[in-house]
């Protein structure tokens, strides 16, 4: 091995940078040369290659989004797209390659390694919904995030006895809100892995202001059935029978973009360090995740072919708490 590649693909996520500083510095100590790629495949599609070394990628751990920066691209999932992109693989020399990404980016990945190519991802996405890792680079951090808006939220709706809507990221992964929730003490929980019904919503709020409660506070993941616009359309036809005046807030990028965690940051170091270790032994085809404590591989056909479950009896626990 002479050279490999490293990219970052899909959502930006807090973590990303100290994967790449972790990728490039391990690659380095190696002996091997690094090129970065920008924008994810789309980069690669458009030859956008540039050489990493130690100190280009020096004082980037503790800053958010990812330095490489990042695209989505429909176009590698097409033959021809894929076959450009190894052509641009080869004109720069790179034998193998880093991807780091959530379920998109390793779809990618995969069918780059169908063709021979040597690859290695690195679970990254805010959403954690990829099988192979417990928890995925940027979930403790935007989680957090979260968790702040949360109880932020909770003291201004105590102060107006207010009910708020509170919407997190997630896509149609109900992760974020079912753990920031349980978390924040929401007084209950709207996931897209499990059907709610507005009209128990409602009845769920009006118990809270007659047990005497200063506000009432529903997390509720984006990619729900009834997200934060539709119940918010739903309860304002209701609001005489609420008790609580409604608010809606939705958290958006802006979990995207906090400054990573210790614990992102020492996980997407352990993973990139780890996605090295798999080159140099001559492995490839694998996410690299946090399995039982310890950085693990897993083939990247059983990534792509798996859902990961969501740990519902947490919603249950949750509901039981909220009295």
């Amino acid at each position: 091995m002479k050279r490999i590649g490293v990219l970052t693909s899909g959502g930006d996520a807090p973590g990303m940078n100290a994967a790449i500083r972790a990728v490039v510095r391990s690659a380095l100590d190696k002996g091997w040369e690094v090129c970065g790629i920008r924008y994810g495949f789309a980069g690669l599609l458009k030859n956008q290659v540039l050489p990493l070394r130690a100190r280009d990628v020096g004082n980037i751990m503790q800053h958010g989004g990812t330095m490489l920066q990042t695209a989505r691209c429909p176009e590698f999932r097409t033959e021809e797209g894929r076959a450009a992109g190894l052509s641009t693989l080869a004109e720069h020399g790179i034998e193998a390659l880093v991807v780091i990404g959530g379920s998109g980016s390793q779809q990618g990945a995969y069918a780059l390694s169908q063709s021979g190519f040597p690859v290695v991802g690195i679970a990254s996405t805010i959403d954690n919904d990829l099988y192979g890792s417990e928890i995925s680079i940027g979930v403790d951090t935007a989680l957090n995030i979260a968790l702040e808006a949360i109880d932020r939220l909770k003291v201004t709706a105590s102060s107006h006895g207010r009910a708020f809507l509170v919407e997190v990221m997630g896509r149609h992964c109900g992760y974020l809100a079912l753990m920031s929730g349980l978390a924040g003490g929401a007084d209950a929980i709207v996931i897209p892995e499990f059907d709610s019904n507005p009209e128990e919503l409602a009845r769920d709020v009006r118990n809270t202001w007659e047990r005497g409660k200063a506000h009432a506070l529903i997390v509720v993941a984006e990619g729900a059935k009834y997200n934060a616009a539709r119940l918010a359309e739903y309860f304002s036809d209701n609001r005489d029978r609420l008790g609580f005046e409604m608010r809606v807030t939705t958290l958006g990028h802006i979990q995207r973009g906090g400054t990573p965690g210790a614990f992102d940051r020492l996980l997407a170091t352990r993973m990139g360090a780890g996605a090295i270790q798999m080159l140099a032994r001559g492995q490839a085809g694998v996410l690299m995740g946090l399995l039982k404590g310890e950085i693990t591989p897993t083939p990247l056909s059983e990534v792509v072919s798996h859902d990961k479950p969501l740990d519902l009896p947490l919603l249950e626990l949750a509901r039981v708490l909220a009295k």
